[in-house]
């Protein structure tokens, strides 16, 4: 099955994450920044990058935009729960100025996520 790097800062949802994913057969590394997420990617390219947008060192935005400028054929899905802007506007924002397929708005459902990764993946 598929590999997929999880690039959260929020343990917690990184470990439930993982653990969806993994259930579901899919073999998942995970990065708790941009950064880290970076080091892994260029070190065991993956075909799907979840990324959340607001996080520490280096954020999500600043991580699409090297993805797909050093791995077009990366597909990428961002999540975020907006911090303390309005979600919802500025993940519409991060899909219009890259080639990010999905955005998903903290919370979501397992099915939301599952569905965007087996779409990326088709």
């Amino acid at each position: 099955m598929a590999q997929i790097l999880l690039i959260e800062d929020d343990g917690s949802l990184r470990e439930t994450i993982k653990v969806l994913l993994e259930r579901k057969g899919y073999e998942v590394m995970t990065a708790c920044d941009g950064e880290e997420g970076l080091k892994m990617f260029r070190s065991s390219p993956t075909p799907i990058v979840i990324t959340d947008i607001i996080m520490p060192n280096k954020e999500g935005v600043e991580t699409i935009f090297e993805l797909e400028r050093n791995f077009p054929s990366v597909k990428i899905i961002a999540i975020s729960g907006g911090g303390k802007a309005d979600a919802q506007n500025y993940l519409k924002a991060v899909s219009l100025i890259s080639n990010v397929k999905h955005t998903l708005k903290k919370p979501f459902s397992n099915e939301e996520l599952l569905s965007a990764v087996k779409e990326l993946l088709a």
